[in-house]
């Protein structure tokens, strides 16, 4: 009993982040980001998982394309915007699933998933910018997949490209150290 409430403490911490972090260093450090992004770990334990990756119902993902001189137009609250509402959309899709009766591989990763996405969302909407989330007009209709693979790459590529995109639009924000 002790064993196991050691591990559980080990697992929380390691999840949780510096309490003297802010979103400007999560901005300001690449390094940071990179680790950030788990999904490279998820991909390698979902191929040990000895489980299908069809999912039980379909989970809707964000668009992820970036027409970059609308992009490059918009204002750093409405690149926040679309990128919280993408990663919203994608969490509400994700804790259905999690809902659902799932392999305990398949739950595990999800609920990894579930955290991931939360981090984001918590250190989008605590970043200081001058004014709140604008919810953003969406042109592109999301499409749905089955498939947990499907979901983690256009995780990444949200991450990756979306995310980190917007971050090197706020490197100015960065002290030089």
């Amino acid at each position: 009993m002790a064993l196991s409430r050691l591990l559980l403490l080990c697992m929380v911490a390691s999840e949780v982040w510096d309490v003297e972090t802010r979103p400007i260093d999560f901005v300001c450090n690449r390094d940071t980001r990179r680790a950030m992004n788990i999904v490279a770990e998820m991909e390698t334990a979902l191929s040990v998982c000895d489980v299908s990756v069809i999912l039980s119902t379909p989970v809707q993902l964000p668009c992820i394309k970036v027409h970059k001189a609308a992009w490059e137009n918009k204002s750093h609250q409405e690149k926040r915007g679309d990128i919280v509402a993408s990663l919203k959309l994608l969490l509400e899709g994700v804790k259905v699933v999690r809902a659902l009766s799932q392999p305990a591989c398949t739950s595990s990763l999800l609920q990894r998933l579930e955290r991931s996405i939360n981090n984001y969302l918590h250190i989008l909407t605590q970043l200081e910018l001058s004014e709140p989330v604008e919810s953003p007009a969406s042109s592109c209709v999301p499409q749905s997949t089955q498939n947990l693979s499907t979901v983690l790459w256009t995780y990444n590529r949200l991450i990756s490209g979306k995310l980190e995109g917007f971050m090197d639009n706020l490197a100015d924000r960065c002290t030089p150290q």
